[in-house]
């Protein structure tokens, strides 16, 4: 089996990158779930899970997209 990779520790005083807190997530799995339950409901429930997904995902999309260009240029994966 192969070893884990060990990651170096970041030098001290580099500071972390972390995406700041979001309801995006949340809101695209209540999207999914009402596209899934609408299947067996109602097309209006399947359209509004779907939209719902759609939106979601482009903002998302969008905020992380954000995120990474205010990132600085010499920061390393």
């Amino acid at each position: 089996m192969d070893e884990p990779r060990e990651q170096e520790a970041p030098p001290v005083g580099e500071e972390i990158h972390l995406p700041g807190p979001t309801f995006l997530p949340m809101l695209c799995a209540a999207g999914i779930t009402l596209a899934v339950i609408g299947t067996t409901i109602s097309i209006i429930l399947v359209i509004v899970g779907v939209l719902l997904v759609l939106g979601t995902a482009i903002r998302w999309i969008r905020e992380t997209r954000r995120d990474i260009a205010a990132l600085p240029p010499d920061h390393t994966q």
